[in-house]
């Protein structure tokens, strides 16, 4: 595997700073690819570590940093940092989030290693958020939104318009996503017919697919990963 660090131009005259994994099967064969969205924290270590285990599976693997307008490339926050955070998290919206996702599609499929027909997103938190927008933009292949916060309400228009199968991931104890929240989004998806999986752990919280915070739970987490595969 070879990983590496990039720069993709966006429409809007900014540049995405982006995280890369290219698979040890890139050098003999074109890979599938999976855009890894990131959580509230930045690009972090956890981040890049989920994208390497990506290009382990064979995967060309990149996790654009959603923060570049307001951040400097590389920054990440604390999981205890979050008032910091917070300008950076609320600077990110819909429209930013389409015209990254668009930029970081249009520069996978420009790379000779990747099967352009099959590239797919994956998401935590607010990038579970973002995995369910990136589908109703591009012509994904599939799509996996890890608790997804703010689908529900402002987002659920966007239900018509999810292209591939959706696998929609939550926490049942998670407080920040309510039940009647992770419902409304399922039942959009049933509405507008389309296809998606919805799992739900009742023993995880909010995050707990990140094995750096205290919220870990590690037979959910352990299943989600093979489902998501």
């Amino acid at each position: 595997m070879n990983t590496k660090t990039i720069s993709i131009p966006v429409s809007d005259s900014t540049t995405v700073s982006t995280y890369v994994a290219i698979p040890a099967a890139a050098h003999t064969k074109k890979c599938p690819a999976v855009i890894v969205l990131q959580e509230a924290f930045g690009v972090n270590n956890h981040i890049k570590d989920v994208t390497r285990r990506f290009a382990e599976q064979g995967y060309y693997a990149i996790a654009p940093e959603l923060f570049h307008r307001t951040a400097e490339p590389g920054f990440v926050g604390g999981y205890d940092q979050f008032p910091a955070i917070m300008p950076h998290y609320l600077a990110v919206t819909a429209d930013t989030v389409k015209l990254d996702m668009q930029a970081c599609y249009e520069w996978l499929k420009k790379q000779p290693e990747v099967d352009s027909a099959r590239i797919a997103s994956v998401g935590y938190c607010m990038g579970g958020k973002a995995s369910y927008i990136a589908n109703a933009t591009l012509p994904l292949q599939a799509a996996v939104s890890y608790y997804g916060g703010g689908i529900a309400p402002d987002l659920l228009h966007l239900a018509t318009l999810q292209h591939a199968p959706l696998l929609l991931v939550w926490g049942g104890l998670d407080q920040h996503i309510p039940a009647e929240s992770r419902h409304a989004v399922t039942h959009a998806l049933t509405a507008a017919k389309k296809s998606f999986i919805h799992i739900e752990y009742s023993d995880a919280d909010h995050g707990f697919f990140c094995d750096e915070k205290k919220q870990y739970h590690q037979k959910s987490a352990q299943h989600a990963w093979e489902a998501t595969l």
